[in-house]
């Protein structure tokens, strides 16, 4: 499966999960791509000030790989900070938030894994 930059489907949240401004999505793949492997793979633009609010994830996974900018990210109530390079992966039963807390947009991947 080869997923094309012209066929990737494009979106904008806002306030997602409960979360600050608007975000854009672009579906790298759609999970039928993946065989089902994979509910969400996209690349996320955060502006300053945006976030994902606090969420659940139950029998699923989601990681997060942080490609430019900085992020303050909550995991079962632990908070860290990311830079460029790092991930956070957050298994089944737990939950999670991101918010962008530079001054440039946060640009990450999201997989969340079935």
């Amino acid at each position: 499966m080869v997923g094309h930059a012209a066929n990737q489907r494009q979106e904008v949240r806002t306030a997602m999960r409960g979360g600050n401004g608007s975000i854009t999505l672009t579906h790298l793949l759609e999970g039928s791509d993946t065989f089902g492997k994979s509910r969400m793979m996209a690349k996320l633009v955060m502006p300053a000030g945006s976030s994902i609010g606090e969420h659940p994830h139950v029998e699923e996974a989601e990681a997060y790989i942080i490609l430019a900018g900085e992020a303050t990210v909550t995991e079962n109530g632990v908070v860290s900070k990311l830079g460029p390079g790092e991930v956070m992966f957050t298994g089944n039963g737990d939950s999670h938030s991101i918010e962008n807390c530079g001054s440039e947009d946060l640009v990450l991947y999201a997989i969340i894994f079935n």
